[in-house]
């Protein structure tokens, strides 16, 4: 088809793509706008060597998944829960908690979810304060050149992370215009097998019409 063929198509049928754009958007920034807030709160925890050597470098490295594994334990999340005072299960602590380790800058990423702005940030600190008290207790049983610290960075950085009417909106307008073409396309070639005006019929036959007699009433 050329391209007079397809701002044609456009010019006809455009608007089902408008259309159903505008409604989607719509009706995803409606349903997401008065959904309850979900807040994020994140912890970062440095993993730091006692000095700058390769080998306890290294050994820091191979330390970060173990580290994760002993705080991602039913029994590490009760004691958060009792030290903190939360009403919470300790199934459903670690269900809204996420670890991820950076070996490049050697840190320990604590981000917990809720509703609640302040539970999320107690929470997320307190997963973290419960690593550093765990590399105290380690620390004393190593030699001083051979310790591994673990350190609070900053306090827990929060953020909203749902609901989010406007990228939903977008979201939705995209798939609108998507759904909006497929209907056009399938409209066009349902419509292809009838003969509507001298374009068809020269692009179906592969002729060019000289002349065409007008059609009259009986």
């Amino acid at each position: 088809m050329s391209l007079t063929e397809y701002t044609r198509i456009l010019v006809r049928r455009g608007w089902i793509m408008l259309l159903l754009a505008i409604l989607i958007a719509a009706g995803a920034y409606l349903l997401t706008r008065d959904q309850t807030p979900v807040y994020e709160a994140t912890q970062a925890v440095l993993i730091q060597p006692s000095r700058a050597d390769l080998g306890l470098t290294q050994a820091t490295f191979d330390l970060l998944a173990p580290l994760i594994s002993y705080l991602d334990s039913d029994q590490i999340a009760q004691r958060i829960i009792t030290d903190l005072g939360l009403d919470i299960l300790p199934g459903q602590l670690r269900a809204n908690t996420e670890f991820a380790a950076d070996q490049f800058r050697l840190t320990i990423k604590i981000a917990v979810e809720s509703t609640d702005q302040a539970f999320a940030a107690r929470a997320a600190e307190g997963w973290g304060q419960v690593l550093v008290d765990y590399r105290n207790e380690r620390n004393q049983l190593a030699r001083r050149e051979d310790r591994v610290d673990a350190i609070l960075i900053d306090a827990p950085q929060i953020g909203q992370i749902a609901p989010r009417p406007r990228i939903n909106a977008l979201a939705g307008g995209v798939v609108g215009l998507i759904l909006g073409a497929a209907i056009i396309f399938v409209l066009e070639f349902m419509e292809s097998s009838f003969v509507r005006r001298r374009d068809d019929l020269e692009r179906g036959l592969d002729i060019t019409v000289l002349a065409a007699v007008p059609g009259h009433d009986a």
